[in-house]
């Protein structure tokens, strides 16, 4: 079967480190064209907007890892143009444009693959089976990194609708509405806001699972050792993944760890999922995050400059 060809919207770290790479290892996709402001690739057609891209080239699929401000018209762009589109996590803005995203893939009968990237991290799968069984007690998620180190001058990201801490706080989000065995709901959150910005650098998040209480601490100033963590205390020992859901280290076994295959499993169930003819939304995260920007006690603190 011919590879399809595809087109990649924003050509930037993400795209570079993680998407070009994936897209050159899977070998059901051709990568035919790109749409950027900023950058272009090398032998490959380059365009400005994603909608002269779709217009001027012969495409079967679009990528996107362009930032969500903007990616519902990106998406819809591509949808009606009748291309399969896979969205770089968070999928849009809002619940609304997923959920319009959602009805127009679905009236053009083309594929909508909302990823989430950190949920195909080594340790996130044999995490679900343990837990799956058993009573959870408590969870932690600590999720503490650096922004000036991951998101370099990338201003956006604490622009209103830039998500803040919760760019990569969502990645936990999805994990653990991933592992564990029943719904995660918000009570309390807050929100640390720098002076002049529209997005926390600092969130809190209290929830609940069941009868669980479950703790989320997003920071976005962290130096030094970086911090991607989740505990689950249960009644048969704790569970812990660290280094975003790459290794994991159940009660009574040795660590869990392989290499980092996350792109990779997104763009091999893209393929399988433009084969079946369906698509993948699961707005659980986006929907946390979205709970917590409505009732959080948001607090302005010191400005932030990179």
């Amino acid at each position: 079967m011919e590879p399809l060809k595809l087109g990649l919207a924003g050509i930037g770290k993400i795209a570079r480190d993680q998407h070009l790479p994936a897209i050159a290892g899977e070998d059901r996709f051709i990568l035919r064209a790109t749409a950027s402001r900023h950058a272009q690739l090398d032998g490959i057609a380059g365009y400005r907007e994603v909608g002269e891209m779709v217009a001027a080239c012969s495409l079967d699929a679009v990528s996107l890892c362009t930032p969500p401000d903007g990616r519902y018209e990106q998406a819809l762009a591509a949808i009606e143009a009748g291309l399969h589109v896979m969205l770089e996590k968070p999928p849009a803005v809002t619940l609304s444009h997923i959920a319009a995203l959602e009805q127009a893939a679905r009236n053009a009968e083309v594929t909508l693959f909302a990823t989430w990237h950190s949920r195909e991290a080594s340790g996130v799968a044999p995490a679900r089976a343990w837990l799956a069984d058993k009573v959870v007690e408590a969870v932690r998620i600590e999720w503490r990194e650096d922004i000036r180190l991951w998101h370099p001058g990338q201003e956006w990201i604490l622009d209103a609708g830039g998500f803040g801490v919760f760019d990569p706080g969502i990645n936990a989000l999805s994990i653990a509405t991933a592992i564990l065995p029943g719904e995660l709901l918000l009570e309390t959150a807050t929100m640390d806001v720098p002076a002049g910005r529209g997005s926390p650098i600092r969130a809190q998040m209290q929830m609940r699972c069941g009868t669980a209480r479950v703790e989320a601490d997003f920071d976005f100033l962290q130096t030094g050792p970086q911090i991607w963590s989740i505990e689950v205390d249960t009644n048969a020992g704790t569970l812990v993944l660290t280094m975003g859901g790459s290794v994991l280290h159940i009660p009574g076994r040795p660590p869990q760890t392989e290499a980092d295959q996350e792109y990779p499993r997104l763009y091999a169930r893209f393929a399988e999922l433009i084969s079946a003819g369906e698509s993948e939304i699961d707005v659980r995260p986006l929907r946390l995050v979205s709970d917590a920007f409505m009732i959080a006690d948001r607090r302005e603190i010191e400005a932030f400059a990179f």
